[in-house]
């Protein structure tokens, strides 16, 4: 292992000057005025109190939007904002957005009427992605076997409602394939063909005309109850991050913010957050994947949303790239970085230090869908292309593991995904492509793999032709499934407790992993086109995570089994990473917004302070 380098964010001279000027000027001012609770009641065009509703606020000239949610009454209640000019707004699916401006410079009473939208095709853009999914027809063996190409083989670089934004007829639709197959995930053009996607296209064209082409659509639209109940409860707060210069873009910020949903689907061209993660400060950091000039790792102050960058020098006058994040028990960051190999960095969150540790050139170096995790030792867990490593901080040392199915094997390519380390210290990681999870025992040094169960019952509904096709399809990998592929993404262990939990993202479900016996249990997802993506685990053992198709996050009480959605203000978010910080009494859970380009931090309010604000409203 070497040691690279380390790099210090300083402001040197010229930042203690600015400082100093900063502390003269904010003394200078007159004292702030004490924060304000901003309330008011939602109601229909017809007069019905609406519940559920997602109402957001923006101080003028701030890049923080505080989202809340309505009660049963229809009533919404802020926490306690700063004084100050705001721009309000008011949304649910199916009505017009509904906007006003206020004045908070003492506890204000907003109300909005929302307007019912006429016009079908503003209806569909407000829909979020999961919403388009469930509709798509599944009626017929061809109809469902459409739809699950779609969402296993078409959804590995936009989500659904994104793809069928338009409407195109048969030909038009084949077109797009024929682009669409060729790019992976990359959004560049490439020469390997996905040969799943080309086997089925002239039927998958057909599909997606009868229900996105110029003629009445097969669709059928279910509707989605509001929030209710404890996800009505909820805080959210979305910070704005910059978006990247060098995507020339033209806009310092995403102008589709999810401000208005009837906008459709954001773009993420510029987007600059991938895994992300809270300080024991307030202080949010985000890792930078994308190719920029900027930065490795991002830092949002929580406070004032102000952003810096932390960079450490990759090749071609670039940014080093990062991608995986994870914060260990004393608040410092770990993170992949690539400066020219890739490697495992470190921000030490109170000197704003970074240091690159490489492994020795022997070993693989990190790699894959990088995710890292810390076990209940203190050692820290990342991908590598064939398997996972562990670093011990302590004496700066890598020990590395490979997957019993090799890298390159008769099925396709079995690069890693997600990684985690369990309370003993063992290490486990997500063989995607081979539906299996790699073992990697810290003691021994020893690697087993635990094979996922194919979901049967697409292996016994495909025709005699298809599952000749599939059983010797042999081009496998993160952006090609079978239909009965379970597609372990990212994962999460209970530090306390024995279990490893996996989010199959193209089997819909979740694997419950026994980390001492092996043994393995799946957990369905509420609804079969949710597909999870990462997971991280409460210490209460409640296990949460991002479904990337979604714009909902969920929690699943295994002790009960129960679930709970929460939906988030913006749609088409794409969210490929979720953490947790408990801290004081208080669950804060943290997600980089991918296609938006903002940095959200989610908290529940009790009853009691829900109880607590409507008092002081009266």
């Amino acid at each position: 292992m070497r040691k690279l380098r380390s790099v210090l964010f300083n402001c040197g001279l010229v930042g203690a000057a600015i400082l100093t000027i900063l502390t003269i000027m904010a003394a200078a001012q007159p004292t702030q005025a004490a924060d304000q609770v901003l309330t008011g009641v939602i109601s229909s065009g017809a007069g019905q109190k609406l519940d559920g509703v997602t109402v957001s606020a923006k101080m003028e000239g701030s890049t923080i939007t505080t989202s809340v949610y309505t009660d049963e009454k229809g009533a919404y209640f802020f926490p306690p904002l700063p004084a100050g000019k705001y721009r309000v707004w008011a949304q649910a699916l199916g009505f017009e957005t509904s906007k006003g401006e206020v004045d908070l410079s003492a506890g204000r009473h907003q109300d909005f009427t929302l307007q019912a939208i006429t016009d079908a095709e503003r209806r569909y853009r407000q829909l979020p992605s999961e919403m388009v999914a469930a509709a798509l027809p599944d009626s017929t063996p061809q109809d469902a076997l459409m739809k699950k190409i779609f969402m296993n083989d078409c959804n590995s670089c936009h989500p659904t409602g994104y793809a069928l934004q338009f409407r195109f007829n048969e030909e038009g639709w084949s077109k797009v394939i024929d682009l669409m197959k060729v790019i992976g995930n990359t959004g560049v053009p490439g020469t390997q063909v996905n040969h799943i996607i080309e086997h089925n296209q002239k039927q998958l064209a057909a599909y997606l005309a009868r229900a996105r082409g110029p003629e009445p659509t097969s669709m059928t639209f279910k509707p989605r109850p509001r929030p209710t109940g404890e996800a009505a409860q909820v805080v959210w707060r979305l910070y704005d991050l910059p978006l990247n210069p060098d995507a020339s873009v033209g806009t310092q910020y995403n102008t589709n913010d999810g401000t208005d949903w009837t906008m459709g689907i954001t773009s993420k061209n510029g987007e600059m957050p991938h895994d992300g993660g809270i300080g024991f400060d307030g202080t949010l950091y985000f890792t930078v994947n994308n190719a920029n000039r900027l930065a490795t790792v991002g830092r949002v102050d929580g406070k004032t949303g102000v952003v810096t960058y932390l960079k450490v020098d990759g090749p071609n006058g670039l940014a080093a790239p990062a991608h995986g994040m994870t914060r260990d028990l004393d608040g410092n960051f770990w993170f992949d970085v690539n400066p020219g190999r890739r490697s495992l960095g470190k921000l030490d969150a109170k000197t704003q230090k970074i240091t690159v540790y490489e492994t020795p050139k022997d070993m693989s170096p990190l790699g894959g869908a990088v995710t890292m995790d810390v076990d209940g030792k203190g050692k820290i867990w990342a991908s590598a292309p064939d398997g996972a490593l562990r670093f011990d901080p302590v004496t700066e040392k890598f020990m590395a593991f490979k997957s019993v199915t090799p890298y390159n094997n008769p099925k396709g390519v079995n690069m890693t995904y997600g990684a985690a380390g369990d309370r003993d210290g063992n290490g486990w990681w997500a063989e995607m492509p081979m539906d299996a999870i790699g073992h990697g025992d810290a003691q021994t040094g020893e690697v087993s793999e635990v094979k996922l169960t194919p979901v049967k019952a697409w292996m016994d509904r495909l025709s005699p032709e298809d599952r000749t096709f599939y059983d010797n399809f042999n081009e496998m990998s993160f952006n090609t499934a079978v239909p009965w592929s379970e597609g372990p993404r990212r994962m999460g262990t209970d530090k306390n407790g024995d279990v490893l939990w996996v989010g199959n993202s193209w089997g819909a479900s979740l694997d419950r992993v026994n980390t001492k016996t092996r043994e393995v249990a799946m957990v369905p997802m509420p609804d079969p086109t949710m597909q999870p993506y990462h997971v991280a685990v409460d210490s209460h053992h409640n296990v949460w995570g991002d479904l990337w198709t979604n714009d909902r996050i969920y929690r699943f009480d295994p002790s009960t089994n129960t679930w709970t959605l929460f939906e988030l203000p913006v749609h088409g978010t794409e969210i490929r990473h979720i953490s947790l910080l408990e801290r004081d009494g208080k669950l804060q859970v943290v997600m980089p917004v991918y296609r938006s380009s903002q940095m959200g931090v989610m908290t529940i309010r009790t009853q009691t302070e829900m109880a607590a604000l409507r008092a002081e409203a009266k």
